[in-house]
């Protein structure tokens, strides 16, 4: 009896050891900063993967850094085919990212499971971009590359055997107990037997970032033209109509890049044909050329499920999914077979007639539509993975198509994922509330991703308004009129305000376009939150005692989530109100901040209160920030086209220096060392500030005419 109980505990040990992997972590240093774990089994298919992510060279420039973590506190197992995953916390640390969060900026105590789909006002990880990657205050950052639904625990489960216990507290008799003790761990479990790990040294927390981005090939450069304005038309419009939209907005002054078709461009649509209606449409390319040639272009909305009445139809079927969407087969973008069908179909009909881009949308999800978690793909990928990667598999491709045209993209897009920072595309949602898109705006500066807070309809004048001078700071300036058919002077009451920031946008292309070539080339994000800003928080060794919140209203305010200012490039802090309001508010990092529009000083490192006017949505300006501006042109400047500048300057900082950016704006030539950084320096010289500009580079692109200095704050 005694053998046989041997060896059936023999048995268990080892079937244990076939089901429990457990380990330390082995980390190479892959670039400066950057370091990769394996753990078990990873699956195959990842979000690097899908993507075709490949690391910016600059990644390989970058200073050296210390692993940021203590390796032994880090710990990984692989057991029943899944992969649980810890790491440590301290009492100091307040966590950001997890994805495109709609209402929170701290995500410390939080959980969630990271999973595809449309955002449905509860930030539970399920969204647009649910992106398993978080960066702590401390300044370093943790990236899971894994294509599965990932449950994540943000600090917010406490183990037994935890080396840093919360204190034991007993309700009845103590006033600060807390539903919620201190958790020392972030945990997550995969559902794979495996996982590749990436953890990030900083020393900043926005520095993170940069080589988060930088390691999926830095952020993506649009084209001038996609900074500019943009209008989507009713989704029912013809060819005469669209033409009149554009003339109505040339008749009136009103600045206009590109025109967004919606839906009814499509001989049918959900599912979709891809191929033009000709009762609308009965001459697409004379169309298009016709729109371009008064400076416009066209962007098409689409979904990528295929309708039985599609030419594409019989070629696609063998590579798509088991279910349907909307009675359209789903093609496997996974499989290149499938790409090269659909996206060969867009470039003929659409790109070789001068498309400028796309508007994906129905990549997300709503379990109600989307293909189920039984559906099964072709190429053997799961339908969960799949859901996590469609959005980046149809902005691979689309953006690989123009790449081959030597013609850069923008566009929108409803999902995307870790690997898609590179992708030319701005996500969007039906979700309307003015004030998540603002905190989703800030969150994307975290995500490596970009969101658009753009305007549809408005009950008032000044709602509009509001909405309006938003998206005029943001990645896109797009009024989505497919259902509404409103436009910039829909409430006559606030035309002139909306046509004063809507040229605006205009003007300040040259720092726009700067701003973006950072983000491609360095990783910095074009908008962020404050956290990521320098002198914005408390001291540490303040964090770490007790505060008297009178007394101390900057600390207060500083320590909780701040969800509604946010920087926009290198030197500008944006504080949008929001309807009804007619003060609020602005937390000022430590320097001196001036009023973007005066040149006045407003503060240094404090809490101000202020009552702007309706027409102007308030900025605030760092000390030495140098602003670029060109004329308010309708359009934006043609491949080669010189512009003139105006270079603003804010504050009485005796000398600053500012780098901008210059290429032909509309080609993919930049990849070949056709771009230029020019310097912008002011320097005090006998008490008097002078501003200059760098000669540009021989042989380099310059599309840069005469360059004037105006000194915002000596007036």
């Amino acid at each position: 009896m005694k053998c046989k109980l041997s060896a059936i505990s023999l048995i268990l040990f080892y079937l244990s050891l076939t089901s429990i992997f457990a380990q330390t972590v082995q980390w190479q240093e892959i670039h400066p900063g950057v370091w990769k774990g394996i753990v078990g089994k990873p699956d195959t298919y990842d979000l690097l993967k899908a993507a075709d992510a490949e690391p910016s060279p600059t990644l390989q420039t970058l200073p050296k850094a210390a692993f940021p973590l203590h390796n032994t506190d880090i710990s990984a197992e692989v057991k029943n085919g899944k992969t649980y995953l810890r790491f440590p916390l301290r009492k100091t640390e307040q966590l950001y990212g997890f994805g495109l969060n709609f209402q929170t900026i701290h995500q410390r105590g939080r959980i969630m499971q990271l999973h595809t789909d449309h955002y449905g006002k509860t930030d539970n990880g399920r969204t647009h971009a649910p992106v398993p990657f978080y960066v702590s205050s401390l300044g370093y950052g943790v990236f899971v590359n894994s294509a599965k639904y990932i449950d994540v625990y943000a600090g917010s489960a406490v183990r037994k055997d935890s080396k840093n216990p919360p204190e034991v507290q007993d309700r009845n008799t103590d006033k600060h107990w807390s539903a919620h003790p201190y958790s020392d761990a972030v945990e997550m479990l995969i559902p794979a037997e495996g996982v590749e790990l990436y953890v990030f040294a900083g020393p900043k927390p926005v520095n993170v970032i940069e080589r988060f981005n930088l390691l999926s090939g830095g952020g993506c450069l649009p084209p001038r033209w996609g900074l500019g304005f943009t209008q989507r038309v009713n989704r029912l419009y013809s060819d005469e109509q669209v033409k009149a939209e554009a003339k109505a907005f040339a008749d009136r002054g009103f600045p206009l890049d590109f025109i967004g078709l919606e839906p009814g461009w499509q001989s049918k649509s959900y599912p979709c044909t891809f191929e033009w209606d000709k009762t609308r449409f009965p001459d697409p390319a004379k169309f298009v050329k016709e729109i371009d040639n008064v400076g416009i272009k066209i962007n098409l909305w689409t979904n990528p499920y295929v309708s039985p009445d599609a030419e594409i139809y019989a070629d696609m079927k063998p590579f798509t999914g088991s279910h349907t969407v909307w009675n359209g087969i789903v093609p496997d973008l996974s499989m290149p077979e499938a790409g090269k069908i659909l996206f060969d179909q867009f470039e003929k009909q659409h790109v070789k007639i001068g498309i400028s881009g796309y508007k994906i949308d129905e990549v997300d999800g709503y379990d109600s539509y989307v293909w189920p978690d039984v559906a099964t793909f072709p190429s053997g990928h799961t339908a969960e993975q799949m859901r996590q990667t469609y959005g980046l598999l149809v902005q691979k491709y689309s953006y690989n198509m123009f790449r081959k045209n030597n013609r850069r993209t923008y566009g929108l897009v409803r999902a995307s994922n870790a690997g898609g920072s590179s992708f030319p595309y701005v996500i969007y949602n039906d979700n309307y509330s003015h004030e998540d898109f603002i905190t989703a705006l800030i969150n994307s500066g975290y995500a490596g991703v970009l969101w658009t807070p753009e305007v549809r309809a408005s009950k008032t004048g000044e709602e509009w308004l509001r909405r309006f001078q938003t998206v005029c700071f943001s990645p896109m300036a797009m009024i989505n009129a497919w259902a509404s058919s409103t436009q910039p002077w829909t409430f006559p009451e606030v035309a002139g305000y909306v046509k004063e920031v809507a040229l605006l946008r205009m003007q300040m292309m040259p720092y726009w376009y700067s701003t973006f070539a950072k983000y491609h080339y360095e990783g910095t994000p074009p908008f962020r939150g404050m956290s990521l800003e320098d002198g914005f928080g408390i001291d540490s060794k303040k964090e770490k005692t007790a505060t008297n919140l009178e007394e101390n209203p900057y600390e207060e305010a500083v320590l909780k989530e701040v969800k509604d200012q946010y920087m926009a490039g290198e030197y500008l802090l944006v504080a949008p109100l929001f309807t009804g309001q007619t003060s609020r508010k602005v937390i000022l990092p430590k320097g001196k901040w001036y009023d973007f529009y005066s040149g006045k000083f407003v503060g240094d490192g404090e809490v101000i209160t202020i009552s702007p006017e309706l027409s102007k949505i308030p900025v605030f300006v760092k000390d030495g920030g140098i602003i670029p501006m060109m004329p308010p042109l309708l359009h934006a400047p043609k491949a080669g086209e010189k512009v003139d500048l105006v270079v603003r300057y804010y504050g009485k900082k005796q000398s600053s220096s500012s780098r901008l950016y210059d290429d032909d704006g509309e080609t993919f030539d930049y990849e070949n060392n056709q771009f230029s950084w020019r310097e912008l320096k002011v320097v005090s010289k006998n008490g008097v500030l002078r501003g200059s500009i760098s000669h540009p580079e021989k042989g380099k692109p310059s599309t840069i005419g005469k360059v004037t200095w105006h000194f915002m704050s000596n007036y």
